[in-house]
């Protein structure tokens, strides 16, 4: 089977970020073998299909050619992420803010906590932040104690850490 070749979007030459969590990458380990095991059913259905000949005018062969390629891209997808992954020590030091740490810091008097992951992971509504975003790039490497700003276009925001976990 030849897949097209089809020009790259507009982001498609960016890289995926290879850090990842160790909870990550098994999620990434189930997926693909919930995917290989899908895998076979789809191919003897497009070799099925592909027996009842005329290819033109066969929607049902079309349509599992298409699943067994979306099938095939989701496993080169990730295959490649596991491949190029670098997995996060989220049990390491806790003196220094690194990727992998849980900070609470202060803002104007409240509390909140943020953990630095790979940008695949990041949820911000969970305090899960990219270690790519503005506030982990000024985190990391501070110490507790440490006052850190972050200049917004209108105003500037001060975070104090109050505790590396």
């Amino acid at each position: 089977m030849q897949t097209p070749y089809r020009k790259l979007g507009k982001y498609g030459q960016q890289s995926q970020d290879p850090y990842l969590s160790q909870d990550k990458y098994l999620d990434l380990e189930r997926e693909l073998d919930k995917i290989l095991k899908k895998r076979p059913f789809a191919a003897s259905e497009v070799s099925r299909l592909a027996e009842l000949g005329d290819f033109s005018e066969n929607v049902e062969y079309q349509l599992a050619k298409g699943k067994l390629r979306g099938i095939n891209g989701a496993i080169t997808k990730i295959q490649a992420q596991l491949n190029s992954a670098i997995i996060i020590d989220q049990k390491g030091e806790n003196t220094i803010i690194s990727l992998g740490s849980i900070v609470v810091v202060r803002i104007n008097g409240k509390e909140k906590q943020y953990e630095i992951l790979g940008s695949s992971e990041s949820n911000p509504e969970k305090g899960i932040i990219s270690h790519n975003s503005p506030i982990a790039q000024l985190l990391l490497g501070k110490k507790v104690g440490d006052k850190v700003s972050l200049k917004l276009k209108d105003k500037s925001v001060e975070y104090e850490i109050v505790k590396i976990v």
